[in-house]
Formats: structure tokens, C-alpha cells, sequence
């Protein structure tokens, strides 16, 4: 029997050698791929995590600025609904006669109060008068022009009388004033 060569068996080992070598590079082949593969998830994930956190902040901020503008202007239909009884008080006192005045004293007292403490009351709520004056200028922002009449004397977008009151709740219209404006021509 003739026994094997040294070299043969050299020959062996040496591809035992790259077998093992080619399967740990295999191996690590698919661990490193398995890696990116990780990797990839991961930043996946964490962008989205990323994102339901901004979505969640901006929730908050949106339900933050919903509750305020429900705080601030979330009774402005009863306010508005408070305006003509604002309105009517008014027009009681004004219609007073000095002899009336003498007689039910007590009476007009105990409205100049109560109209008082409404005005309180809306100043409280952040109800606020828009209160022109005859001369000043109109301002289609806070005025309701109702008629328009050459008046002379005055300028041409001048108020010429005012006819009610406006209100605003805090930094909204409630209700424009409602006034007459001059129509004069420019001469």
C-alpha cells in the first residue's frame, strides 16, 4: 500500500481551511446583512416615533389654542344676545325728562346701576363699547355705515350721527357701531 504524500495532506488542510474561511465570510456576510437590515428598521421606527411626536405636540398646541378661543369667545352668542338690553337701557335713561328725573329719582338711580353692573360685567368678560363720536372718521372695521347724507360743514366718510354703539369681545367684532356718515363732495 503506498502512503499518502505529505503534500496531499497539506493539500487537504489548506481547503479544509478556505472551506471553513469561506463559511465564517458567509456567515459574517449574513450577520452584516442582517445588520443594515437592522439598522434600516431602526431608523424606520425612530423616524416615525419622530413624527407621532410632532403630530402629538402639535395636537396639544391645536387643543391649547381651541380651549382658549372657547374660554375667550365661547359665550359671545349670550353677550351678543345681552346687547339690546344694553340698547334698551340706554334709551330709558336717555328718554328720562327732568321732571321725570324728579319724580322717579330712586327708579333712574336704581337703572343707572344696574346698567353699571352690566358694563362690569362685560368689561369682566372682556366686552368692550366701540363708542364714536360725531367728527371722527369711519372705520368700515368697527363701524356699520346706516345711511349716507350730504351734510355741509363736513367731510365726505366723516360721521355725521351715531345710531348705536358697537361692541367687541376682546379682540373680535361683536357688533359694529351703527352710525350715519356724510356723503359731502369734496369742494
Amino acid at each position: 500500500m503506498a502512503e499518502p504524500k505529505n503534500d496531499d495532506f497539506l493539500d487537504d488542510i489548506d481547503i479544509a481551511a478556505e472551506e471553513e474561511y469561506a463559511e465564517d465570510m458567509a456567515e459574517i456576510d449574513d450577520e452584516a446583512i442582517e445588520l443594515d437590515q437592522l439598522r434600516a428598521e431602526r431608523d424606520e421606527l425612530k423616524d416615525r416615533f419622530m413624527r407621532a411626536l410632532a403630530d402629538a405636540e402639535n395636537a396639544r398646541k391645536r387643543s391649547e389654542k381651541d380651549r382658549r378661543e372657547a374660554e375667550n369667545y365661547g359665550g359671545s352668542k349670550l353677550a351678543r344676545d345681552m346687547l339690546p338690553v344694553y340698547d334698551n337701557m340706554k334709551r330709558a335713561l336717555e328718554s328720562a325728562t327732568d321732571e321725570q328725573r324728579e319724580v322717579s329719582a330712586a327708579l333712574l338711580e336704581g337703572v343707572e346701576l344696574t346698567m353699571r353692573e352690566l358694563l362690569n360685567v362685560f368689561k369682566k368678560h372682556g366686552i368692550e363699547r366701540i363708542s364714536p363720536e360725531v367728527g371722527d372718521t369711519f372705520d368700515p372695521q368697527h363701524h356699520q355705515a346706516m345711511f349716507e347724507a350730504p351734510v355741509p360743514g363736513t367731510k365726505a366718510g366723516e360721521i355725521i350721527q351715531v345710531s348705536a354703539e358697537g361692541f367687541m369681545l376682546h379682540d373680535r367684532l361683536l357688533r359694529p357701531a351703527q352710525v350715519g356718515v356724510s356723503s359731502m363732495p369734496a369742494s
